[in-house]
């Protein structure tokens, strides 16, 4: 790349630098950004949330990833890959998968496939909350146990700390969500009364 001037190669780990510090060195930190990337895949989710929690004039993101990590970014309710990295995603993002990059396209092959996962940054998120860090902190306690129903799970997170048992069903029934249900089967909007409700 030496050739080039309109290229830096900045010798850092992206998790512990100081992003809007580096970016703002080299691009003018007023106009929106893109992400072209292909992510070292065991660190691919700290990356995308240190990116979409910076105050980075991101507008969107294109990255090579696990085929699997692309599919819980971008799954609905009621499947078995929809989860809390879902559900951060979707709540900055709108969320595609732009197409399957097969293992035996690369040589030698990976033990998985990839896929190119399209994300364009929401205007404001999709939901809006009272607090987002009560907000986040309900969905990750939501799926501490997937199999387990969202009261077992957020019973144990909860009771005898900021709630009752009482309070707890209060919170449930005043957002219109049976306990008994999992995490999974519940809306991005659905989190939001929720959280709110607590």
């Amino acid at each position: 790349l030496a050739p080039y001037d309109n290229v830096t190669v900045v010798h850092s780990d992206i998790l512990d630098v100081d992003l809007e510090q580096v970016i703002g060195e080299h691009f003018d930190i007023n106009e929106p950004l893109l992400v072209v990337a292909n992510l070292p895949y065991y660190i691919t989710t700290p990356i995308i949330m240190n990116l979409l929690e910076s105050k980075l004039p991101i507008d969107g993101f294109a990255m090579m990833m696990q085929k699997e990590v692309a599919q819980r970014m971008t799954a609905e309710p009621n499947s078995k890959a929809y989860g809390s990295l879902t559900i951060a995603i979707q709540y900055f993002c709108e969320a595609s998968i732009g197409f399957i990059v097969p293992k035996t396209v690369f040589n030698p092959a990976p033990n998985v496939d990839s896929a190119i996962l399209v994300l364009k940054r929401r205007e404001k998120p999709l939901v809006e909350v009272k607090d987002e860090a009560k907000f986040f902190a309900l969905v990750k306690n939501s799926f501490v146990q997937r199999r387990k129903t969202l009261w077992n799970n957020l019973a144990k997170a909860y009771v005898g700390n900021s709630h009752t048992k009482e309070s707890l069903a209060a919170a449930l029934e005043a957002a219109g969500i049976d306990p008994s249900r999992r995490a999974e089967t519940l809306t991005i909007e659905e989190f939001a009364r929720l959280s709110d409700a607590l």
